[in-house]
């Protein structure tokens, strides 16, 4: 029995150590250029070319064939992809689901509609590697990663939301507040799948204060933390510090945020998953 994970590139992760994984790429995209979020893009540059830029600039999901491409031939697919309320990844992988599926009959393929984004997805990645190492029933597995992404959870922490305003994520008012006499925008996905604001912080040390009292408030008590900054290491560890003060023994992992979740979070922005 062949088991495959796949993610879209919105997990942050291109490579998994220990199980047969891949990364199906999204795309941002201006007139003048196109960035594939793959192991290895120039998030600097590419982040600094498009603060400057002043034309549109946009996402492009993976398509059809991008997904089952993924799916190579495997038996049992575990895929998730990003929040269906930011973007068409999830529609297109059901598409590739249920063609898949009308060409191998005997195959089994979930698709999960995070509701979410980056480091939350990393997340359900690592339960989905759980329930294979498991030697769980396709439909044990479905069951156990549904029950997981009950109690997983993405709070955001962003500087500047003008990429965010400019693709209708967020409102352009929103968008001058952000980055204005250092304020911060902390917020979460919500339970459709877009992006609700809740505090407007002055400086990253209020916004982390913010950001570890809602991670309590919605039921952290020392689970998995999973963290993506865009160019801004520092707010991720201050934030892994508060957590560990209290909890010392949390399992805490920080990684840069590829070229989707760069795009989004922009410089300087933080991406939290964790278990609640």
């Amino acid at each position: 029995m062949k088991y495959k994970i796949v993610a879209d590139s919105s997990a942050n992760i291109y490579e998994k150590d220990g199980i047969n994984f891949t990364s199906v790429p999204l795309k941002i995209v201006t007139s003048e250029r196109e960035y594939t979020d793959i192991k290895g893009t120039d998030i600097e540059e590419m982040v600094t070319y498009l603060h400057g830029y002043k034309g549109r600039s946009s996402t492009s999901c993976p398509n059809i064939q991008d997904w089952l491409d993924a799916f190579e031939d495997a038996d049992v697919v575990l895929g998730v992809a990003i929040t269906s309320g930011l973007s068409g990844s999830y529609a297109s992988a059901v598409q590739a689901r249920d063609a898949y599926l009308a060409e191998h009959p005997d195959a089994k393929v979930l698709i999960v509609d995070s509701l979410s984004a980056g480091p939350e997805l990393e997340l359900i990645v690592e339960k989905m590697a759980e329930v294979v190492q498991a030697g769980l029933s396709f439909e044990e597995m479905c069951s156990s990663i549904e029950e997981y992404c009950r109690h997983s959870h993405l709070l955001f922490c962003l500087e500047h939301l003008d990429n965010l305003a400019r693709n209708g994520r967020v409102s352009p008012a929103a968008a001058k507040i952000a980055g204005v006499l250092g304020i911060r925008i902390v917020g979460k996905a919500s339970d459709e799948g877009t992006l609700q604001q809740l505090h407007k912080c002055r400086g990253e040390s209020s916004a982390v204060t913010k950001t570890w009292k809602e991670m309590l408030n919605h039921g952290y008590h020392g689970g998995k933390v999973r963290m993506a900054h865009c160019l801004n290491p520092g707010i991720a560890q201050a934030l892994s510090d508060r957590i560990r003060g209290s909890y010392p023994d949390a399992d805490i992992k920080i990684i840069p945020c590829g070229a989707l979740c760069s795009f989004y979070a922009e410089r300087g922005g933080l991406m939290i998953g964790y278990e609640g």
